[in-house]
């Protein structure tokens, strides 16, 4: 676990969050938010051609596996507290593009490209210095986080970490380091692991408190080096090079050159829709399958957080159907040139089979 000294820091103001409900209620929106985050990351991971657009495909997708862990911390916070993280339910996969929970960022289904980086950068803007911890209507993620610190701070203080606390601890997931990044999934038991959590989520997104790049990890796959947040990925890509040491956010990226072949992206239409296609027809089949697979994905990490984390390892089997679900998608001509796509919509538990 990283340094868990408070380095952050927000405007004075009276706390948001002044009750146990009002904190599981902000945490159950922080399993939304995460959630929020996947199927627009994991769209533009499967238009990637990996064959021809490494770099590209190795940034999206170590992204999109640090939002599973960011996902999985939530949900560890949620269930410290004595929370029930939920993640089966409609309320989860309105039609796209949406808003992203409690927030006016809006986010859409697109192939990878210079409007879907656009779309990523700002999702994951650093909170400028200073900014207030907002529990709603947030700005930067950051700032809901700041909030969340606040309320846990507070109650803590009046009522006792042991009565803020009162999950089950059987309730935690642990992993030790998540695949496919340096973060680390551990339990949330007290105050210090909780605000180790909050900073695992919120550097590995924007960069240290300190207003640097770097997350605080080294990079998995590239040991020689710092790991760059996911913000500072995203500007690596659209910029075509990449951070080296001495590097800052006014400096930014002056190191080797990064690739990306245009020509080696699947262009998927920009938000699939079930409606755009005939019942019957090969796309809406194809759409309806890869939704009843995403829903059993849903399920199983509901289950998985809710006491039964033996199956984190089969969400992880299903993960691996859902891509070949995706690639055969993407291969399928749609309208205009483009290709059709996952809609991620949300199939009740009986029309799974």
């Amino acid at each position: 676990m990283k340094d868990l000294k408070p380095q952050r820091t927000v405007a004075a103001g009276p706390a948001p969050i002044t009750t146990l409900d009002d904190l599981r209620e902000h945490l159950q929106w922080a399993v939304e938010l995460e959630h929020a985050t996947l199927p627009p990351y994991l769209c533009a991971l499967y238009s990637l051609e990996p064959e021809h657009n490494p770099e590209a495909a190795e940034v999206v997708g170590s992204v999109f596996a640090e939002e599973m862990l960011h996902l999985a911390l939530a949900a560890n916070l949620l269930n410290a507290v004595g929370g029930r993280p939920r993640l089966d339910m409609p309320e989860m996969l309105p039609p796209y593009p949406r808003r992203l929970p409690h927030s006016d960022l809006e986010l859409s289904l697109l192939p990878f490209g210079p409007q879907a980086l656009e779309m990523f950068l700002r999702l994951e803007r650093p909170a400028p210095p200073g900014a207030p911890a907002e529990g709603d209507g947030y700005e930067t993620i950051g700032q809901f986080y700041a909030a969340i610190e606040q309320g846990l701070r507070h109650l803590c203080e009046r009522l006792g970490e042991r009565e803020v606390f009162c999950g089950d601890p059987a309730r935690q997931v642990r992993g030790g380091r998540f695949r496919h990044t340096a973060g680390g999934l551990f339990a949330v038991e007290d105050l210090e692991s909780a605000l180790g959590a909050l900073r695992e989520i919120v550097e590995q997104g924007e960069g240290t408190a300190r207003g640097e790049v770097w997350d605080g990890d080294q990079d998995i796959f590239h040991p020689d080096r710092d790991e760059v947040a996911h913000y500072y990925r995203f500007r690596e890509l659209q910029l075509g090079r990449r951070y080296r040491r001495g590097d800052t956010p006014q400096s930014g990226p002056t190191g080797e050159t990064i690739s990306v072949d245009p020509a080696a992206v699947r262009p998927m239409r920009p938000n699939p829709r079930l409606s755009d296609h005939a019942p019957g027809s090969a796309i809406r089949a194809a759409q309806d399958g890869f939704n009843r697979v995403y829903c059993t994905l849903l399920n199983q990490l509901e289950q998985a957080f809710n006491g039964d984390p033996k199956l984190l390892g089969a969400a992880v089997g299903t993960m691996y159907a859902l891509k070949a679900q995706a690639d055969a998608l993407m291969l399928m001509p749609d309208v205009d040139g483009t290709t059709a796509g996952p809609t991620f919509g949300y199939v009740p538990p009986e029309s799974r089979s």
